[in-house]
Order: structure tokens, then C-alpha cells, then sequence
């Protein structure tokens, strides 16, 4: 073989090595051997160039690393994306790569096929910004603050750290955007129990519950994904101002379904009336003579409703405040006046406690005879009066009598109309007999 022919087949073999030395391009997708493992990044040779590279500890995982060694070893073939070159001198030159973007295109095309089919995700919150939460889904992802729950959260630390399961609502790899949202979630969820729950239960059933939310007007109780209204009316026999004042939020109660309007999306609960009644045992509570301390809840033209226990009542009527005549109970007493009352007669079947305040005083000197003579005047009044009413009639003129108000005729006491009058009725005949 002549020296001319040794010639050209060296410089033929030379400048095939040259042309299958790949060019390198910012954005390529490469694939690269590890040299080095450093305290902070990787150096690596890209195969097929000749050329090395580096790869930051930063862009070695869409994960926090805390040992470069625990990602890669000498020897490692990966995968990397070149982001950037170093150097003017291409040849001698390095490149800035990236394994992090390289699992963050896989990620991404993982949750464009998830979106696609309808799927959700679960990632861990690692962070809480204005206006919603952050998680790390192999990408980044951002729940606004209104997605977060199907109910307004006033402060979000408390998601920091936790696993949700999220719909995707808006995905953009381009603009490295992903919208999702944990309420839609909850949604659906709720909804499948909902259905389960309104088919389940009934007016009368007693089930367990959680509180859920407190509000000024009552409490909200978790039945299993399914919240039902606890009215501030319904918590307890005594009175609640506020329903913070005797729950908390979390707290395991017990609840009497009144109603279920699956229409309106409405179930009605009770608490107080899984309590045992106010009225149970009220004869061994209250017996006749017996004397308890209560506050005074009510005062009406004919007397005063006292509450004994709460849920309990009962009244002393206006000829039972005091041995002297008073014209209204509103002059010696107040509404949440403290007071000692006798008990005089117990009927728990009507829920009807007689009360008296005067049977605890002692009467003033005289009082007694006094007493006989309204006794007497009363007979004669009686008289008088059924004369003045036929008087009254004969001669055309009509008497002015004094009325109980309707809404006391039938009040909730149990007390009957007789009961309630009796004070009236004799001044009504005094008034009479003066005529």
C-alpha cells in the first residue's frame, strides 16, 4: 500500500471521529456517564461529544436531597437535560445540566395523562402562601385558598405537612402552571355520603357525631360526611348564649335526627333531647314543701316563672310574692333575680310546679284577722258582683272586666286559666262591689 493511500485513510478515519462527535444544544435531552461525585454537584462526560458537564446538587431532583451520594455514584448513566453552557470554547468547554427537569417532563406528562382520564393526585403541603398552599407533585402545585375546603378557613398552617388528594383543574407544563383543588374532593365526597346517609337515617333515630364548626346561632355535627344543625335551642334544657360557651370543635356528641329535607340539603338535630328530661324524677327533685333556690326567667301581670332546674319551671302566682298586696310582680321582682321559693304542689304529668315566696316570710302582726276579712268580703263580693252583673245587664250597660292575654290562656307552664287568674279575678270582684 503506497504512503499517499496510508494517508487518505487516516485523514478519512479522522474525520469520521470528527463528524460523529454530536453537537451539543441548550435544551437537548442527553445522555451522560458520572466522573465525579463532589460535596455539591456531579461532573459528568456526555456520551458521544467528548465533552464534560456538571450537574448542581439543586437540579439533581424535584425531591429535597440531603446526601448527594444517595442519588448517584461514579460510573451512573443519566439522563440529563443541558440548561446552559460554561465557557466560550465549546470544545474544552462545560455544560450545566439537569436530572431534576428531566423527571419534572415525566411528571408532567404523568399528570397530563391523569387529567386527561378524570384522575386525581395525592401530594404533601410543604408550604403555606398568601392566597392558598403549595405542594410538591413531583412539580409544583398551588391550591388557592378557596379551593382548599367546601367552608371558609380562616387560617391554613394547620395543612402544612399534609397528604391531600387533589383534582387537577388546570395544568400548563409551558408555564410551569398546575392548578389544583382539594375542595372538589371533599365535594364528592361528601355528596356519595350524603346520598348514603339521607337514604340511612330517619326523624327519631339517635346517632354519634362530631362537632364540626360552631357558629352564633348553633353547631354544625359531622354524621360521617354529612353535616347536620345542632340549633343553639336544641344544645341544652338550660339557656345558651353561645354554642362555644358549652362545645368544642372535634368533640364527639350525641344527636336525636327532628328532621331530614334531603330537597334542601337540611337535617335538624337535637342534643338535649338524648339528655334525660328536666321533668324525669321531678317529684323526688322538688316534693311538696320542699325549698329550692331558682332565677327568675319571667314576670306576667299574674305572677312570676321561676326555673328550679334547668328545663324546669314553675310559677308563683302574684297572691303567692308577699304577704302585702302588691298591683304587679314587676315591683318586687326581676328578671334573673336569685330567689328562695316552696314548693306547694307538683303535678309532673302537666309539668306544673306551684311555687311560693311569701310561704318562706313570716306574716306581719295582724295579718291573720285581715286574712279572715278578705275571706268574707270575698263571699260578699261574690254576691255583689252577680247583683251588679244583672243590674248591668238589665239596664243595657256593660262591665269592664280584666282579661288574661291570649298567649298566657294556653301557656307552656301547664298551669290552667283558673290558675293563672286568681289575683284578677279578685280584683275584678273588689272593683265590683265598689260599684
Amino acid at each position: 500500500m503506497s504512503e499517499n493511500n496510508v494517508t487518505n485513510e487516516n485523514a478519512e478515519t479522522m474525520a469520521d471521529a470528527l463528524n460523529s462527535v454530536e453537537t451539543v444544544h441548550v435544551g437537548d435531552t442527553v445522555k451522560a456517564e458520572v466522573l465525579a461525585v463532589e460535596d455539591k454537584q456531579l461532573v459528568v462526560g456526555i456520551e458521544g461529544t467528548g465533552v464534560e458537564g456538571v450537574v448542581p446538587l439543586k437540579e439533581l431532583s424535584t425531591q429535597p436531597i440531603e446526601d448527594i451520594n444517595s442519588v448517584a455514584k461514579v460510573g451512573d448513566k443519566l439522563d440529563l437535560v443541558v440548561i446552559s453552557t460554561i465557557g466560550k470554547d465549546k470544545e474544552n468547554g462545560q455544560y450545566l445540566l439537569s436530572k431534576k427537569r428531566v423527571e419534572a417532563q415525566k411528571v408532567w406528562k404523568d399528570i397530563q395523562a391523569k387529567f386527561d382520564a378524570g384522575e386525581t393526585i395525592t401530594a404533601p403541603v410543604t408550604s403555606v402562601v398568601k392566597g392558598g398552599l403549595v405542594v410538591n407533585a413531583g412539580v409544583r402545585g398551588f391550591i388557592p385558598a378557596s379551593m382548599v375546603e367546601d367552608h371558609f378557613v380562616e387560617d391554613l398552617a394547620s395543612y402544612k405537612g399534609q397528604d391531600l388528594e387533589l383534582k387537577i383543574v388546570e395544568i400548563d407544563p409551558a408555564e410551569n402552571r398546575l392548578i389544583l383543588s382539594h375542595r372538589a374532593i371533599v365535594e364528592a365526597s361528601k355528596k356519595e355520603a350524603r346520598k348514603e346517609i339521607f337514604e340511612k337515617i330517619q326523624p327519631g333515630d339517635v346517632i354519634e357525631g362530631k362537632v364540626a364548626r360552631l357558629t352564633n346561632f348553633g353547631a354544625f355535627v359531622d354524621l360521617g360526611g354529612v353535616d347536620g344543625l345542632v340549633h343553639v335551642s336544641e344544645i341544652a334544657f338550660d339557656h345558651v348564649d353561645k354554642p362555644s360557651d358549652v362545645l368544642k370543635v372535634g368533640q364527639d356528641v350525641k344527636v336525636k335526627v327532628l328532621a331530614v329535607d334531603e330537597d334542601r340539603d337540611r337535617i335538624s338535630l337535637s342534643i338535649k333531647a338524648t339528655l334525660p328530661q328536666p321533668w324525669d324524677n321531678i317529684e323526688t327533685e322538688a316534693p311538696e314543701g320542699s325549698v329550692l333556690k331558682g332565677t327568675v326567667k319571667r314576670l306576667t301581670s299574674f305572677g312570676a316563672f321561676v326555673e328550679v332546674f334547668p328545663g324546669v319551671e314553675g310559677l308563683v302566682h302574684i297572691s303567692q310574692i308577699s304577704h302585702e298586696h302588691i298591683e304587679k310582680p314587676q315591683d318586687v321582682l326581676a328578671e334573673g333575680q336569685e330567689i328562695d321559693v316552696k314548693v306547694l304542689s307538683v303535678d309532673p304529668t302537666q309539668h306544673r310546679l306551684a311555687l311560693s315566696i311569701k310561704a318562706l316570710t313570716e306574716a306581719p302582726a295582724g295579718s291573720e284577722n285581715h286574712e279572715n276579712n278578705n275571706s268574707n268580703n270575698r263571699g260578699g263580693n261574690r254576691n255583689s258582683n252577680r247583683g251588679g252583673e244583672s243590674r248591668g245587664r238589665r239596664g243595657g250597660r256593660r262591665e269592664e272586666h280584666t282579661s288574661i292575654p291570649a298567649e298566657y290562656q294556653q301557656d307552656d307552664s301547664g298551669f290552667t286559666l283558673g290558675d293563672l287568674i286568681g289575683q284578677q279575678l279578685k280584683d275584678a270582684a273588689k272593683g265590683n262591689d265598689e260599684d
